[in-house]
């Protein structure tokens, strides 16, 4: 398995005009690096009122690994565990919603908000090779093991070299 069995981990959420948007992105920040950069696209919505979309997308290991030791923090890892084969789709892409205001005062759980979504590496890309490879990574995460899986073990393949 992969050291990081994802391609990249895209982060979006909404800042609405009811909202402070900095306390939004302070709410995103949570899950992220701090040299992560936020993408800021502003729109409007259907009754004319102003909507700012903030989003990134990590690709470096260092800062998948920063978000899924994050995601270890999750109240109901054991649920998205069970419900991975609705979690992944047939791109290999799995996909959170995350509490944002929760979020906003440091702790991590399943909610609406924040839309993470991460592309499973899978060999071949098929859905059930990308929940196989997600499964044993959460299970990792919710086993409070590293999340990056290295095994500390000489020779890992079990030679000893």
């Amino acid at each position: 398995m992969p050291r990081i069995p994802f391609h990249y981990v895209d982060l979006r959420t909404f800042a609405y005009a009811t909202e402070d948007e900095k306390r939004v992105e302070q709410a995103l920040r949570e899950l992220l690096p701090e040299d992560a950069d936020i993408d800021r696209v502003e729109n409007v919505g259907h009754h004319g009122d102003r909507i700012v979309i903030l989003s990134t997308r990590i690709e470096t290991a260092d800062g998948m690994r920063h978000v899924l030791d994050r995601l270890a923090d999750l109240e109901g890892l054991d649920r998205v565990l069970a419900e991975l084969d609705e979690r992944i789709d047939e791109k290999c892409a799995l996909f959170l919603r995350l509490d944002k205001q929760a979020a906003f005062g440091g702790d991590i759980r399943l909610g609406d908000g924040i839309t993470v979504r991460a592309k499973v590496e899978a060999y071949p890309a098929k859905k059930d090779a990308a929940v196989e490879n997600a499964h044993e990574t959460l299970e990792r995460l919710e086993d409070g093991n590293e999340a990056d899986g290295s095994d500390k073990r000489a020779g890992a393949d079990g030679s000893g070299d």
